[in-house]
C-alpha cells in the first residue's frame, strides 16, 4: 500500500490556516475499483511531491457513483499554484471513473480527531449554506455546540468543517468506525445537526454518506 512521506506539518496555534481542493466526480460503478486504484497508485504519489500539499481522501459511494477527492494545503498560495500541474491529474483521475469531475476550494475551519480512522471506516457529509457575513460566528457555533453533541454519536472517529467565506457556504464531514455505527447513529445525528443549523441560521442543501476509500490527509488538529 502506498505510504505518504512524512513532512514537516502546519501547527494551528501558530496561526497557520489549511486549505482544501475537492473533486466530485459522479462515476460509472463499474468505474469505482479502478478510480480508487489510480488514485491509491498514480495520483498521491503525483501530489506527494508538490510544494504544501499535505495528503488526500478518497470518499465513494457505490450506489451513487458520486466520489470525492479531497487535497489538503499548508497555505492558500500553495493550493492555487498546484493549479496547472493538478488539471491534467485530475482529468486522468475523471477518465479513469468515468465521469466528468467539478472543482471547488475551501478553507479548512475546524478539524478534530479522536482517534485515527480504520479500514471500514464511513463519513456522513453535510452541505449548508449561510449568510457569508456570519461565517466565523457559524464556525465558532460548530465548535462549540455541533462538534461535543458529534463526539457522543456511536462509533466517532473525527469530524471536519470546510468554509466557503465568500458564498456563505460548507460541508461539515463526519468519519465513523464503521457503516453500522453510522446507520445506528442517523436519527441521533439528525437531531443533532436540526438543532444546530436552526441556532446558526444555517440551511443544510445536502446530506451523503460515504465509504472512506482512502484516508491520507495529514491535516493538524484545528479547533
Amino acid at each position: 500500500m502506498y505510504r505518504w512521506r512524512h513532512r514537516a506539518l502546519p501547527r494551528a496555534e501558530r496561526g497557520w490556516i489549511v486549505f482544501a481542493r475537492s473533486t466530485t466526480i459522479h462515476a460509472q460503478p463499474t468505474a469505482i475499483e479502478a478510480g480508487i486504484a489510480h488514485v491509491r497508485d498514480e495520483v498521491m504519489p503525483a501530489l506527494e511531491g508538490m510544494p504544501g500539499c499535505i495528503g488526500l481522501s478518497l470518499l465513494v459511494d457505490r450506489g451513487s457513483g458520486r466520489c470525492i477527492i479531497t487535497t489538503a494545503w499548508e497555505t492558500e498560495q500553495a493550493m492555487r499554484d498546484s493549479a496547472v500541474r493538478v488539471r491534467p491529474i485530475r482529468e486522468r483521475a475523471a477518465e479513469t471513473f468515468r465521469g466528468n469531475a467539478e472543482v471547488e476550494e475551501w478553507e479548512i475551519a475546524v478539524l478534530h480527531r479522536d482517534h485515527r480512522s480504520q479500514e471500514g471506516a464511513c463519513v456522513r457529509a453535510v452541505w449548508v449554506e449561510g449568510d457569508p457575513n456570519r461565517a466565523d460566528a457559524a464556525i465558532e457555533g460548530y465548535k462549540s455546540r455541533a462538534l461535543p453533541g458529534m463526539e457522543e454519536l456511536e462509533g466517532f472517529c473525527s469530524a471536519s468543517l470546510m468554509v466557503h467565506r465568500a458564498s456563505g457556504r460548507g460541508v461539515s464531514c463526519t468519519t465513523f468506525d464503521s457503516a453500522d455505527a453510522m446507520d445506528r447513529n442517523r436519527e441521533q445525528a439528525k437531531r443533532i445537526r436540526e438543532a444546530n443549523t436552526r441556532n446558526m441560521g444555517l440551511r443544510v442543501t445536502d446530506v451523503a454518506e460515504f465509504e472512506l476509500a482512502l484516508a491520507h490527509l495529514r491535516v493538524p488538529e484545528l479547533v
